[in-house]
């Protein structure tokens, strides 16, 4: 007998789910009803920057031509889901339509986090995650104006690179001590600061955004900062994080996480057994993951016990990274900030050639835990394999890229 699956959301996570069940659904046990707010189906996030330097949208689909005419697909775009009822087992979405499931899987994502500062709703301000986000930016710039992103992480320089790519003058705002406080060290993130100041960004660390000022037309003029710093801008990106889509759970009467993020277990299962999220919306064992490649391994291990497998579970996130970022290389992995009790932190940076690396070592000084890399991430792929090893090379050879040696 054919089942109904339904999965609310179409985003990199969801697409990844619909895709393993139908690979592996052979028999055709499940039929899939996929509810999704966007207008379009599922595309690259991560390569969203690329949409402003040349790709089409289409470039960035993630759905095949054989998952949209697949007669056990129904793909319903731009419908949102309204509430859960699980002792119906349905789902109600804005226009009134009634879905019943016999498993449901909450895809959600999550939303840009925009900080609570005056000014924020003036024409000029924008957020930084969807195709139509980038089209109205895209719209909105002026070549040779500076234009202001709040938020110095990964998506911060994804977005003042967007602005560069629009001929607009980027400066980017931090609260933390240094850039990409989740992936480097504070050293890496002053060689990666110095780096993208000498492709013209301008960056401002260890301040927060007082108010965003309106102009005489009304639109966004300038930003003043928490020290009294005024910054002037065309256009303003919040690029600040983002927050799990988690408002289903309430009509579900399904728990959050303290910090938000619909709780699930290490089999992405909610309390009821026939309901699990996968994502950013999903807070395995109370923790959202922010990362593309954790919510495919999430839809993956659902996709698994949908088939058959009750014990696939969650194996956990590798928040190992290798970017290139306004093309800057940087790395990071294990315990970059040396958190681990005891830990020993030997770092090399060479000035002159833009180039910063540390690798954080056991009480030990022989066991890797560890490493951050800027400017230069060519032993990336060594050290990452090191990690939790003995070194195989001192640490001096290591940091200065001699693969050799360590292999």
């Amino acid at each position: 007998m054919t089942r109904v699956l339904v999965v609310v959301g179409h985003g990199m996570a969801g697409n990844r789910l619909v895709e393993e069940v139908r690979s592996g659904d052979r028999p055709g046990r499940w039929r899939i009803v996929v509810v999704a707010e966007e207008p379009r189906p599922a595309y690259d996030r991560v390569c969203l920057t690329s949409y402003l330097d040349g790709a089409a949208a289409a470039d960035l689909t993630l759905a095949t031509p054989a998952l949209l005419t697949d007669p056990l697909v129904d793909l319903r775009l731009s419908t949102r889901v309204t509430s859960v009822d699980r002792a119906a087992r349905t789902v109600t979405c804005a226009d009134g339509t009634v879905v019943g499931y016999d498993a449901l899987v909450l895809a959600t994502g999550s939303r840009p986090f925009v900080p609570p500062v005056p000014g924020r709703d003036l024409p000029g301000c924008f957020t930084y995650r969807t195709i139509e986000d980038l089209d109205a930016l895209r719209a909105a710039a002026a070549p040779g104006e500076p234009g202001v992103v709040i938020g110095g992480g990964l998506l911060g320089l994804e977005a003042a690179h967007a602005l560069r790519l629009l001929g607009m003058r980027p400066h980017v705002v931090e609260m933390a001590p240094h850039l990409m406080p989740l992936q480097v060290d504070e050293g890496g993130g002053r060689v990666l600061a110095r780096l993208v100041g000498e492709l013209g960004v301008s960056v401002h660390c260890g301040r927060g955004v007082a108010s965003l000022d309106e102009g005489p037309d009304g639109r966004v003029r300038g930003v003043t900062l928490s020290d009294g710093t005024a910054v002037p801008a065309r256009a303003v990106v919040f690029a600040a994080g983002v927050r799990p889509r988690d408002e289903l759970a309430e009509s579900a009467r399904l728990e959050r996480a303290e910090r938000g993020g619909i709780l699930v277990d290490q089999h992405c299962r909610t309390a009821d057994e026939r309901i699990w999220a996968v994502g950013e919306c999903a807070a395995v064992l109370g923790r959202c993951h922010g990362l593309a490649a954790p919510g495919y391994r999430m839809a993956e291990a659902v996709a698994r016990q949908l088939l058959g497998s009750p014990s696939a579970a969650f194996p956990g996130a590798d928040m190992s990274a290798k970017l290139k970022l306004l093309g800057v290389d940087v790395a990071g992995f294990g315990d970059i900030h040396a958190r681990t009790e005891g830990a020993m932190e030997f770092v090399r940076e060479d000035r002159t050639a833009g180039t910063y690396g540390k690798l954080v070592l056991a009480p030990d000084c022989r066991t890797l835990l560890g490493g951050v890399l800027a400017g230069d991430t060519s032993g990336y792929a060594v050290l990452r394999s090191l990690l939790g090893r003995e070194l195989t090379a001192p640490a001096e050879l290591l940091l200065a890229g001699a693969r050799t040696s360590a292999a």
